[in-house]
Protein backbone atom coordinates (compact mmCIF):
# COMPACT_ATOMS: atom_id res chain seq x y z
CA UNK A 1 0.00 0.00 0.00
CA UNK A 2 1.59 3.60 -0.77
CA UNK A 3 1.24 5.84 1.76
CA UNK A 4 0.06 9.49 0.50
CA UNK A 5 -0.11 12.47 2.38
CA UNK A 6 -3.54 14.19 2.11
CA UNK A 7 -3.85 18.13 0.92
CA UNK A 8 -5.45 20.52 3.43
CA UNK A 9 -7.92 20.58 1.51
CA UNK A 10 -8.66 16.77 1.64
CA UNK A 11 -8.44 16.74 5.31
CA UNK A 12 -11.50 19.92 5.98
CA UNK A 13 -13.63 17.92 3.17
CA UNK A 14 -12.70 14.42 5.68
CA UNK A 15 -13.60 15.95 8.80
CA UNK A 16 -16.54 17.94 7.30
CA UNK A 17 -17.91 14.76 6.23
CA UNK A 18 -17.08 13.07 9.54
CA UNK A 19 -18.57 16.19 11.93
CA UNK A 20 -21.81 16.09 9.68
CA UNK A 21 -22.48 12.28 8.68
CA UNK A 22 -25.35 12.62 7.06
CA UNK A 23 -26.32 9.55 5.65
CA UNK A 24 -25.31 8.52 1.78
CA UNK A 25 -28.43 7.37 0.07
CA UNK A 26 -28.61 4.10 -1.18
CA UNK A 27 -29.77 4.53 -4.84
CA UNK A 28 -29.53 0.84 -5.59
CA UNK A 29 -32.34 -0.71 -4.06
CA UNK A 30 -34.29 2.28 -3.36
CA UNK A 31 -36.78 0.98 -5.80
CA UNK A 32 -38.78 -2.41 -5.87
CA UNK A 33 -39.42 -3.79 -9.02
CA UNK A 34 -42.78 -2.46 -9.70
CA UNK A 35 -41.41 0.92 -9.18
CA UNK A 36 -42.62 1.37 -5.95
CA UNK A 37 -40.91 3.44 -3.18
CA UNK A 38 -39.14 1.15 -0.49
CA UNK A 39 -38.64 2.64 2.81
CA UNK A 40 -36.01 1.22 4.84
CA UNK A 41 -34.33 1.47 8.24
CA UNK A 42 -30.71 0.07 9.48
CA UNK A 43 -29.55 0.22 13.00
CA UNK A 44 -26.71 -1.05 14.66
CA UNK A 45 -26.92 -3.01 18.26
CA UNK A 46 -23.33 -3.36 18.80
CA UNK A 47 -22.28 -2.45 22.46
CA UNK A 48 -26.23 -3.12 23.38
CA UNK A 49 -27.12 -5.63 26.43
CA UNK A 50 -30.14 -8.02 25.66
CA UNK A 51 -32.51 -5.74 27.99
CA UNK A 52 -31.24 -2.68 26.44
CA UNK A 53 -31.51 -3.97 23.01
CA UNK A 54 -35.16 -5.59 23.53
CA UNK A 55 -36.29 -1.97 24.46
CA UNK A 56 -34.86 -0.42 21.81
CA UNK A 57 -36.23 -3.00 18.77
CA UNK A 58 -39.96 -2.75 20.48
CA UNK A 59 -39.19 1.46 19.67
CA UNK A 60 -37.81 0.90 16.39
CA UNK A 61 -40.67 -1.50 15.31
CA UNK A 62 -43.47 0.56 16.33
CA UNK A 63 -41.78 3.73 15.11
CA UNK A 64 -40.35 2.07 11.50
CA UNK A 65 -44.10 0.66 11.02
CA UNK A 66 -46.34 3.52 11.73
CA UNK A 67 -44.11 5.01 9.36
CA UNK A 68 -44.84 2.70 6.40
CA UNK A 69 -40.98 1.21 6.62
CA UNK A 70 -41.18 -1.70 4.71
CA UNK A 71 -37.70 -3.13 5.36
CA UNK A 72 -35.23 -2.53 9.03
CA UNK A 73 -31.72 -3.96 8.83
CA UNK A 74 -30.61 -4.75 12.44
CA UNK A 75 -26.57 -5.16 12.65
CA UNK A 76 -26.36 -7.36 15.87
CA UNK A 77 -22.55 -8.66 14.67
CA UNK A 78 -22.28 -12.40 14.80
CA UNK A 79 -21.18 -12.95 18.86
CA UNK A 80 -17.64 -13.11 18.64
CA UNK A 81 -16.41 -10.96 21.07
CA UNK A 82 -18.73 -12.02 23.63
CA UNK A 83 -17.50 -12.23 27.01
CA UNK A 84 -20.44 -14.62 28.05
CA UNK A 85 -18.66 -17.25 26.46
CA UNK A 86 -16.13 -17.34 29.50
CA UNK A 87 -19.32 -18.04 31.94
CA UNK A 88 -20.61 -21.69 32.23
CA UNK A 89 -23.82 -20.55 33.18
CA UNK A 90 -24.33 -18.55 29.98
CA UNK A 91 -25.71 -19.73 26.94
CA UNK A 92 -23.47 -19.16 23.88
CA UNK A 93 -26.87 -19.05 21.91
CA UNK A 94 -29.08 -17.12 24.29
CA UNK A 95 -26.57 -14.75 25.31
CA UNK A 96 -25.57 -13.18 22.02
CA UNK A 97 -28.26 -10.21 20.31
CA UNK A 98 -28.31 -12.41 16.92
CA UNK A 99 -30.17 -14.79 18.60
CA UNK A 100 -31.86 -13.04 21.15
CA UNK A 101 -33.59 -10.32 19.40
CA UNK A 102 -35.63 -12.79 16.48
CA UNK A 103 -36.59 -14.55 19.84
CA UNK A 104 -37.86 -11.96 21.32
CA UNK A 105 -39.79 -10.40 18.48
CA UNK A 106 -41.52 -13.99 18.20
CA UNK A 107 -42.64 -14.11 21.78
CA UNK A 108 -43.58 -10.80 21.24
CA UNK A 109 -47.35 -10.54 19.81
CA UNK A 110 -47.87 -6.76 19.70
CA UNK A 111 -44.58 -6.63 17.33
CA UNK A 112 -45.17 -10.56 16.05
CA UNK A 113 -48.38 -8.89 14.23
CA UNK A 114 -46.27 -6.51 12.71
CA UNK A 115 -43.43 -8.35 11.36
CA UNK A 116 -44.08 -9.78 7.69
CA UNK A 117 -40.75 -12.06 7.84
CA UNK A 118 -37.47 -11.98 10.08
CA UNK A 119 -34.19 -13.68 8.13
CA UNK A 120 -30.94 -13.32 7.95
CA UNK A 121 -29.35 -11.01 5.87
CA UNK A 122 -27.81 -11.25 3.03
CA UNK A 123 -23.79 -11.54 2.74
CA UNK A 124 -23.65 -7.89 1.29
CA UNK A 125 -25.94 -6.80 4.40
CA UNK A 126 -24.42 -8.56 6.99
CA UNK A 127 -24.55 -12.30 6.95
CA UNK A 128 -24.77 -14.16 9.72
CA UNK A 129 -24.06 -10.35 12.10
CA UNK A 130 -27.10 -8.79 10.74
CA UNK A 131 -30.85 -9.51 10.75
CA UNK A 132 -33.41 -8.28 7.84
CA UNK A 133 -36.95 -8.04 9.27
CA UNK A 134 -39.87 -6.84 6.63
CA UNK A 135 -42.92 -5.38 8.02
CA UNK A 136 -46.62 -5.89 7.11
CA UNK A 137 -47.93 -2.45 5.56
CA UNK A 138 -49.55 -0.35 8.55
CA UNK A 139 -53.69 0.08 8.42
CA UNK A 140 -53.81 3.66 8.30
Amino acid sequence: MIKKDLSKQDKEDWQDFIDNHSPIPNKDGLRDQKNNAVRKFKFDFHGYTIAGANKKINEIINSCYEKGVSEILIITGKGIHSKSKMNVYASKELSTLKNTIPDFLKTNPDLNSKIDKIKQADKDLGGSGAILIKLKKSIK
